[in-house]
C-alpha cells in the first residue's frame, strides 16, 4: 500500500462515514447486538456510540493504523471494551463458535476477497449467531447497473480497491448465511451508483 491509500484514504473515509445519514444507518444495523461482537472494517470506530448495551466485547479487525488512531476518542467515550484484534478479515485469528453476533458496515466492497472473509465470520459465529450488515453492492435496477461498471476502475483507485458492483445478497447467501431482514435502497443524499445500499441481518448455521 502507498502513501495515498495507507495515509489519505482514511482521513477521507472517517469524514465521509461520519455524515448524519450514516449514522441513522448505523443505528439500525446495530440494533439487536448483543454479547461477545466481532467487527470487520472497524474503521475509525463509527459504530461505537450506536453498540446495544447488550454488547460486552468487540473485538474490532482493521488494517488501518492510521484508523485506529482516528478512533482513540470514540473509544475513549465507551465504557464496552473494544480490543483492536485483528488486521485482516479473510483471516480471523479467533476460536471456531467463539463469538455471538458480527458487524460489518461498508466493508465487503473493500475486503480484497469478500466470500473468504464471509467464511470466516461464519467460522467463529456461534450456531444460530448473527451477522448484522450495511454493505453498498450490486444496484437492484440496470441502469443504474450500467454507471457502476462503468465508473467501478475510478471507485478502486480513488477508495483503494472499494467495488460498486459486488452482489452483496448472492455472496452472503454462497457463504452459507440465511438472511432473516433485508432492507435494499438507494442512500439519501448518495449517487445511486455509489449509494445502493443493503441492510440487514443474516444467520450462521
Amino acid at each position: 500500500m502507498g502513501f495515498y491509500a495507507e495515509q489519505v484514504v482514511p482521513r477521507i473515509v472517517d469524514v465521509a462515514c461520519g455524515m448524519k445519514e450514516a449514522q441513522t444507518l448505523r443505528r439500525r444495523v446495530c440494533e439487536g447486538l448483543g454479547g461477545e461482537v466481532v467487527e470487520i472494517g472497524f474503521g475509525s470506530g463509527h459504530n461505537i456510540p450506536f453498540y446495544p448495551e447488550a454488547v460486552t466485547q468487540v473485538d474490532a479487525v482493521d488494517p488501518s493504523d492510521v484508523a485506529w488512531k482516528l478512533a482513540g476518542k470514540r473509544l475513549a467515550a465507551t465504557s464496552i471494551p473494544v480490543t483492536r484484534a485483528a488486521l485482516d478479515g479473510q483471516s480471523l485469528p479467533f476460536a471456531d463458535e467463539s463469538h455471538d453476533a458480527a458487524l460489518s458496515t461498508w466493508t465487503l466492497c473493500t475486503i480484497p476477497d469478500a466470500a473468504a472473509a464471509l467464511q470466516e465470520l461464519r467460522r467463529v459465529l456461534k450456531p444460530g449467531g448473527t451477522l448484522h450488515f450495511i454493505e453498498h453492492g450490486l444496484a437492484p435496477d440496470e441502469n443504474i447497473r450500467t454507471w457502476q461498471r462503468r465508473l467501478d476502475p475510478l471507485e478502486q483507485r480513488l477508495f483503494a480497491g472499494c467495488h460498486l458492483t459486488r452482489p452483496i445478497v448472492e455472496l452472503l447467501t454462497d457463504a452459507g448465511f440465511t438472511i432473516t431482514e433485508l432492507d435494499v435502497f438507494y442512500e439519501k443524499g448518495a449517487p445511486k451508483p455509489m449509494g445502493a445500499d443493503s441492510l440487514g441481518i443474516a444467520l450462521s448455521p
